[in-house]
This record gives structure tokens, sequence and C-alpha cells, in this order.
């Protein structure tokens, strides 16, 4: 079996629906809680797929937060190598940040499904899946695009919701992974972020009700799509 090594940030925000797609590319995921007991560098670079998920903190709070430069510069080892990796929300930042691209606030808070803008790049574009299919975003950082990225999508918020490197990377803004019966510990999770922005619960609930299967769906094929260019 091939390893899949999972950077997990907040135990709430898990895999998804890429628990139940890797095992069809012969992955068994292994999840390490980020921050709770030594960073496994040598595996983050020796794995066969990386997968770094997403956290309610800044890539730029290594003060706080100081085992964030020993992720990124393990992250910046494995990208230098060409090795298959993904990333999502706070893990495609910490992407960007490993490739010298800024990363900072952005001009507000992105939360709730809504659909993104893709960009015209052809059969390249592993999100062509999700057109016109709404997203979940949980955001308020936004990333620049590294020299060697290629921006893929963006919202009126964000110009930059995805970037590729080469077939080897995809580093995601937003949340295609969310089963939407899982979203429930989201909104406990992050609670506090939603009062401070003034968002109620409910509103979200309904939003998942209404698409969140279909996104999920959407999910579930683009991450097949970029899958099938590197293990297939």
């Amino acid at each position: 079996m091939k390893r899949a090594l999972v950077l997990r940030h907040v135990a709430f925000e898990n895999l998804g629906v890429l628990a139940r797609i890797l095992p069809d590319y012969g992955f068994v995921p292994v999840y390490h809680e980020v921050g709770l007991g030594p960073l496994p560098s040598a595996d983050i670079e020796a794995c066969d797929l990386l997968i770094v998920l997403g956290g309610p903190i800044g890539v730029y709070e290594t003060e706080d937060y100081p085992f964030l430069t020993a992720e990124i510069a393990a992250i910046g080892r494995r990208l230098l190598a060409e090795k298959p990796t993904l990333g999502i929300c706070l893990g495609a930042q910490l992407m960007a940040t490993a490739l010298g691209a800024p990363v900072g606030p952005g001009p507000g808070k992105e939360i709730g499904y809504a659909p993104l803008t893709l960009r015209d790049i052809g059969r390249e574009n592993p999100l062509s899946d999700l057109q016109g299919v709404p997203v979940l975003h949980w955001h308020g950082d936004a990333f620049g695009v590294p020299p060697n990225g290629v921006s893929l999508a963006s919202t009126p918020l964000c110009p930059h919701q995805a970037f590729v490197l080469g077939a080897y990377g995809l580093a995601l803004q937003f949340h295609a992974e969310v089963e939407p019966e899982a979203l429930e510990a989201w909104l406990i999770g992050h609670t506090c972020e939603l009062g401070k922005v003034g968002i109620k619960p409910g509103d979200l609930r309904r939003q998942a009700a209404e698409t969140g299967a279909a996104t999920a769906q959407a999910g579930v094929k683009m991450f097949r799509r970029w899958l099938d260019g590197i293990f297939a």
C-alpha cells in the first residue's frame, strides 16, 4: 500500500470525501495531529502523497504557533522535490508560503457556499468538474500564486482560489471535501468566528441542505481527476 500522510490542524477539518477515494488509489491515510508531538518532517518529505488540511490560524502566526515554521520548511522541501501534495485552505496557504508567495488577511471573511469563477486553461484545470457548483468557503486570509504556479479560479473577494504546480501540486483555498452531514461539527467548532461576523449557523445549515450533496459529488470528481493525473 502507498503512504498518504495527512496533516490535520483541528479535529473536525478532516479528509471528508477523500477518505472514500484514497483506497481506490492504493492509499491508507494516516493522520498526524499538527502541534501534538514532534512534526514528522522525514515522513512529510518521503510519503507517497501529502495532504495538508485546514485550520483557523494564519501561516504568519509563527510566534504564537511555533510549529508552523518547521511545517512550512518541510512542505517546502517536498514541493521543491515535486512530490504529490494537496493543500486545502490553511494547507494551501502553507504551500504558497513555502514557495515564497505572499499570504495575509484578505478584504473580508468568505464563509458559506458559493460558486467559483474558473480560469480558462483547458483540460489542464482539475477544477473543471466544479463549474457552476457552489463550494464551501471558510477563510479570511488569501494567498498569492508562487512563481511556478498557475492560478485556476477566483471569487469576487479572492482573486486566487486555487493553483497548480505542474501535475504534482494542488492548492485549494475553498472546501470541496466536506460532507454536508459533517457541517454541524464546523458550526460548533467555529462558533466564535461566526458570531464575530454575524453569520447564523442556521443559514449555513440551509445552504448545506440545498447544495452540500452536489458539492461533495463534484468534489469527488475533481479529486479523482487530479489523482488520476498522478497515480492512475
